[in-house]
Order: structure tokens, then C-alpha cells, then sequence
């Protein structure tokens, strides 16, 4: 890992903007690539799909469409242990996700003047789930349950076809689909499978969705960016990525452990480790290498290492660390100091926040009852991991009687003479001229 030396100087928040980390692929960069892809399907649908499936999945003539005997058969091969935990993981994440439903609430501004804010969930939402180096069910459930948990009435899973499953997506990806009672699913990868979603395939049975969410490279993260505005997406989930803050009171085997452990997701995944102790540096890089190499994916938790996206960066104090996080606005941040809560008092901007040495981002990737699809590539500094909430609408609903809107009737005509609009003074008017009595 590379070392970025930030002792001794005072940096602005866009100076450390410019000098954390990156991964070399923008997501700029794959828009242009995948721009043509998306437009493909938009006006071609099954047949660009199935071109797109042969290009970049190896199958051909599989079904798009997953039959719904499939998805249950598939449960049928599914380890017992695997099984438990998966429903440990419902379970446990319908708990979490309950939180984020806020309870309808009343406001009374006056007599007769009341608003509502209640809580809609859109119609119809896409669901995809990763299949290229590996198999995530766990994805799967923490966008089924989100979406179940906020009231959606209608479910699509779109995962990549598998040459070796006879044109089905991953048999893992079809025991969750299983388990959270998901029918509708579809053998369709990458950024096809986003552009899919927004514009709908009828040849298939595939209508266009509200929402669409779920992780996935930069690639997915790109097509989601061009399809956004037509649909509502979570957010950019790209490449993986993990930032600790730590200093010389955490276990060196413990940071080094978990900086591996989003390293063996992908080539491109960043792991950076922002620290204070120059000691502390050095030790944690004498066990990345003694367990790196040992670990089973060791070629490309190499090169997730030694790429521009992962680092070593030296601060002058935690406050500091803080502040290089915040710029990063890292998916996944792992707070291990001797004052955690301390430094989480200066942290603004991350995806999810894990407190304390026995609190691995792998936990919450599993069974941490949070949810793991969260934003990346600094989008943190903005956007919010999915949750109940991604798929929920505020509405506001305003009732106000005769009197209540009587008493406000001057005011408003004051506003509305100021902004130019007169009609809108008038049609408050309206109703208490002579005769005009309304309900």
C-alpha cells in the first residue's frame, strides 16, 4: 500500500478533495461506455439483452424471464447453514429497517388548519444483485427487505446470467430470492439490466419500475447516473471501499484483517487506512502482507492494494483523520481509537460508520441488522445507504376550513400582489364572495 503524508500541513476541505485516494475508473469515464449500452436497450429491448448477455456473460438462448419453479427448486440445493443465516438475516434486517418508517403525523397550525405527513412508498422497484466474482445473496435481502419493510407492492431482481447454471443467475442469488418471497425475477447483468428496469422490456414481461437500487461495479453504478430522472435510483454503489481511522490503541491484526476483507471483493476496491502513528502505519502493514498472502484471494487483494485507490495516510491527530474521512466520504468507515465516540463527533460525511474493534464492516455486510448497500466513490458526502426510507415519499396533505383560510386571505394577497400573481389572491377570494358557498 502506498504511503500519503499528510503531517505538517494545513489542508482545505477541496485540498483533501484533490488528495485522497481514488479509484483510476470514474465514474465519468463509464457513463461514455455505458451510455450506448442503456440507449441499446431502450429501443431494441430483448435483442440488445440477449447481444449484451453473449458479450459480456458468455450465454446464450437461457430464458431472460427466471420461471417461478426455478427460483424454488434452487432452494432445494441450499446449505442448511446457509439457509439458517440467511433468515437470521431477515429476520435481523426487518428489525433494523422498521426504524426507518417514520409514523404518520399531524400538525394543527390553527383551528380548522391542519397538515398530514405521511409516508408513500412508490409502486414498482428494480432489484439488482452483483454476479460477477462473487455471489451476493446477502444484497439480494437487503434490498428485498428494505423495500418489503417500506410497503412496495411489487418486486423485480435482476441478476447476470450464469454459463454455468444453465443461463440462471447465481444459485445463492435464487435461495434469497426464494427466502424473501420474490417471483419475479430476471437473468439479466450489468448496466443491461439497469436500462431494463427504467424503460421496461414487454417482450419479457418486464414493465418499467419506479426505483431502482442494489450494487454493483462502476459499470452499474454509470448506467444507474443515466438512467436517473427517468427512475429514482438509491444511489451510486460502485466498487467497494473501506476507510479506517485508527490510531495506536487499536489491534493492528484487527485493521489489517478488515482492509483485506473489502480488498478480496474486487481488483478495483479501495482500502485506506487514515492514522496518526507513524508505528501503528508500519505494523499494520507488516500484517496486511503476512495475511494477504495467505488469504484465498490473494491475487487480487494484491492489486486492490497496490492500486491509486488504497493507501496509508499519515495525519498529525484524529480531529485530522476526521477531516481527510469527511473528504473521502468513505462507504464503509471503521472508527478504532481510544476515543471512538470522540472522533464520530467530528464526522459528517460516510455511508455507514462501525464503532470499536469488534465491530468489522464485515458484521455489517452480513448480520449486523444494518443495510450494506451503500453510496461510494464519495457520493457519502451526499447521499444516504438504502434503507425503508429509499423507497418511501413524503406527502404533505392540507385540509384548512372556511374560517382558517378566511383569516389568512389578506396576508396571502399581499404575497401573491408582491410576486405578480393576483389570480392566486383571487382564488381565495373567491369563496367568500356573495352567494359562493362551498363545502
Amino acid at each position: 500500500m502506498r504511503t500519503i503524508d499528510l503531517r505538517g500541513r494545513a489542508l482545505s476541505r477541496d485540498a483533501l478533495l484533490k488528495l485522497v485516494p481514488r479509484a483510476a475508473v470514474s465514474a465519468e469515464v463509464a457513463v461514455e461506455r455505458v451510455r450506448p449500452l442503456v440507449a441499446d436497450v431502450a429501443e431494441r429491448g430483448e435483442a440488445a439483452l440477449r447481444d449484451q448477455a453473449r458479450d459480456f456473460d458468455g450465454v446464450t438462448g437461457h430464458r431472460l424471464r427466471v420461471p417461478a419453479e426455478s427460483i424454488a427448486a434452487a432452494l432445494e440445493t441450499c446449505p442448511p447453514e446457509v439457509e439458517a443465516a440467511l433468515r437470521a438475516l431477515i429476520a435481523r434486517l426487518r428489525q433494523g429497517s422498521a426504524a426507518q418508517v417514520p409514523d404518520e403525523r399531524i400538525t394543527h397550525l390553527a383551528d380548522g388548519a391542519v397538515i398530514r405527513q405521511r409516508w408513500q412508498p412508490v409502486s414498482r422497484v428494480g432489484l439488482y444483485a452483483p454476479g460477477g466474482k462473487a455471489a451476493y445473496p446477502s444484497s439480494v435481502v437487503m434490498n428485498a427487505v428494505a423495500a418489503q419493510t417500506a410497503g412496495v407492492p411489487a418486486l423485480a431482481l435482476a441478476s447476470p446470467a450464469q454459463a454455468d447454471n444453465a443461463g440462471l443467475p447465481h444459485p445463492a442469488v435464487l435461495w434469497a430470492a426464494a427466502l424473501c418471497g420474490i417471483t419475479e425475477v430476471y437473468a439479466i447483468g450489468g448496466a443491461g439490466a439497469i436500462a431494463a428496469f427504467a424503460h421496461g422490456v414487454p417482450e419479457i414481461g418486464l414493465e418499467a419500475v419506479d426505483v431502482v437500487t442494489g450494487p454493483g461495479n462502476v459499470f452499474v453504478a454509470a448506467a444507474k447516473r443515466v438512467v436517473s430522472g427517468l427512475v429514482g435510483i438509491d444511489s451510486e454503489a460502485g466498487t467497494t471501499e473501506i476507510l479506517v481511522i485508527a490510531d495506536a490503541a487499536a489491534h493492528p491484526g484487527f485493521v489489517a484483517a478488515d482492509l483485506i476483507s473489502q480488498a478480496e471483493h474486487d481488483e478495483a476496491a479501495a482500502s485506506v487506512l487514515v492514522t496518526d502513528s507513524e508505528e501503528f502505519a508500519r505494523r499494520v502493514e507488516q500484517e496486511v502482507a503476512a495475511r494477504a498472502a495467505a488469504t484465498r484471494h490473494a491475487g487480487r487483494v494484491a492489486e486492490a492494494l497496490s492500486g491509486p485507490q488504497s493507501a496509508i495516510v499519515l495525519v498529525d491527530d484524529l480531529r485530522t483523520a476526521a477531516l481527510v474521512s469527511n473528504a473521502y466520504g468513505p462507504e464503509h468507515l471503521e472508527i478504532q481509537t481510544r476515543d471512538d465516540e470522540g472522533v464520530l463527533r467530528d464526522v459528517t460525511d460516510a455511508g455507514a460508520i462501525f464503532l470499536g474493534g469488534y465491530t468489522p464492516v464485515s458484521l455489517g455486510d452480513y448480520l449486523a441488522g444494518s443495510n450494506h448497500v451503500l453510496p461510494t466513490g464519495g457520493t457519502a458526502r451526499f447521499a444516504a445507504g438504502l434503507g425503508a426510507h429509499t423507497f418511501l415519499r413524503p406527502q404533505q396533505i392540507i385540509r384548512y376550513e372556511r374560517d382558517a383560510l378566511h383569516e389568512l386571505e389578506r396576508p396571502l394577497r399581499a404575497l401573491a400582489e408582491a410576486e405578480g400573481l393576483p389570480a392566486h389572491a383571487d382564488a381565495v377570494s373567491a369563496r367568500f364572495e356573495t352567494g359562493e358557498e362551498g363545502r
